[in-house]
């Protein structure tokens, strides 16, 4: 029988409790399969790492910890089949000592696999698409209890059932397309000019295979930016003292000014395995206790100066609740709840204290700066708007919901956030 476990019941942030009664904890496909069947709603859990209510339920919660957890790696197709309840630290450590690599990670290795893809949570790099694009397969289970599969080479709508934001079934199984192992250095330079940055912002994120810009909106310069650089070859790279008018970090540093680096990743150009080095924070480390809450929102590539320069307009409701946000880059795709669905982008991201009324009480100030460039929120993450507002931003979100009907004409999945964000009319 499926197992029950009564828990605090809360987000990896605190700022969110569960309306489930307990957590059940499945230890076979069947036993989800069983859950699921025999529930009138129910929702997946993962690493508890979004911000806001789309992992709950009062129905059913599962989490998916105790589902057997191999890593099976097919070395002529170049994939890796893996739990969707494993953490991206777990799949990086076992792919590297393999000899493989994903194509990039998120800020934190220490998110489940299943989450990160549903949510289309990504790192950087003009190139590499969001954590998703990797996907080449699933396995879940429908809302009546049955075991399927779908591919990219064999599911006509295959990009719908990625970025499913839990929506469609429970996937158990994600089989991600993998590549050679490969090495990146990492470099941070300090206060680097906005003025400097924004006049050719394309030359400094493509100075690497992933840039990070960390600022607090204040003042004219970007108080860090981290270049992931991949490289080949033994010894630390040679990056130059000054670049893109700031200067190179006499010492490794956390994205908070005065925080230790001791739980960041290793800088300083020292060469290692990407594993160790496209995460900011350390697998072995927890970045902080969680006092925090999160949000993003994507702009196509084409906005991005004017959708910074219209943030860093706001910054004197932004800055007092805001402990840093952070400026990404992010390929085009072709999933269709993707913040980056036909577009090129950037991410806008805010690490907010952890303040949920104040926080909330300047979203809508912010999204409608960001509306004339269409932008997209994080699912994930905290934000205002409703499918009303998202609807428009999506151009295949109609598609996604007729799938969904299809698929779960109940509405087994659906809870009050989906109701709120996808299925309002």
């Amino acid at each position: 029988m499926p197992v029950q476990q009564r828990t605090v019941e809360s987000n990896w942030a605190g700022n969110h409790h569960y309306g489930a009664a307990g957590i059940h904890h499945p230890e076979s496909e069947d036993e989800l399969a069983a859950l699921v069947a025999g529930s009138a709603r129910v929702r997946a859990l993962g690493s508890r790492h979004s911000f806001n209510a789309i992992a709950d339920t009062a129905g059913t919660l599962v989490c998916l910890d105790r589902l057997p957890a191999a890593i099976t790696i097919d070395e002529e197709a170049l994939t890796a089949t893996v739990g969707a309840g494993a953490t991206y630290g777990t799949v990086a450590t076992e792919l590297a000592g393999r000899g493989f690599a994903l194509h990039n990670l998120a800020s934190l290795p220490h998110i489940s696999v299943g989450g990160a893809i549903a949510t289309a949570t990504h790192g950087s790099g003009d190139g590499n698409g969001n954590l998703a694009t990797a996907v080449v397969g699933l396995r879940f289970v429908d809302a009546a209890g049955r075991v399927r599969t779908v591919g990219r080479s064999t599911t006509a709508d295959f990009p719908a059932y990625v970025v499913g934001v839990g929506a469609l079934g429970i996937v158990t199984e994600v089989t991600l397309r993998i590549e050679p192992l490969f090495t990146v250095a990492q470099h941070v330079y300090l206060d680097l000019p906005w003025d400097q940055v924004l006049a050719d912002l394309d030359s400094v994120t493509s100075a690497a295979y992933s840039v990070s810009l960390f600022t607090d909106w204040r003042g004219e310069t970007v108080g860090q930016a981290w270049f992931k650089e991949r490289v080949g070859g033994a010894g630390p790279a040679a990056w130059p003292a000054s670049l893109f008018g700031g200067t190179a970090a006499g010492q490794p540093m956390h994205p908070l000014p005065g925080v230790s680096a001791e739980n960041c990743t290793e800088q300083r150009g020292v060469q290692g395995p990407w594993a160790d080095r496209l995460a900011h924070f350390r697998m072995d480390y927890l970045p902080s206790n969680g006092d925090e809450i999160q949000s993003e929102y994507l702009v196509g590539r084409g906005h991005a100066v004017a959708a910074i320069t219209a943030m860093r307009a706001l910054s004197d409701t932004i800055s007092p609740l805001l402990l840093v946000s952070e400026i990404r880059t992010i390929a085009a795709d072709d999933l269709w709840l993707s913040g980056n669905y036909g577009r090129d982008g950037i991410g806008l991201h805010l690490t907010w204290k952890r303040d949920q009324g104040a926080v909330e009480a300047v979203l809508p100030a912010i999204e409608a700066a960001l509306a004339p460039f269409a932008a997209r929120p994080h699912w994930g993450k905290v934000f205002a708007a409703g499918a009303a507002e998202l609807a428009p931003l999506y151009p295949k979100f109609a598609d996604f919901k007729a799938l969904a009907a299809r698929l779960d004409p109940a509405g087994k999945f659906r809870n009050d956030f989906l109701d709120r964000t996808v299925f309002a009319e």
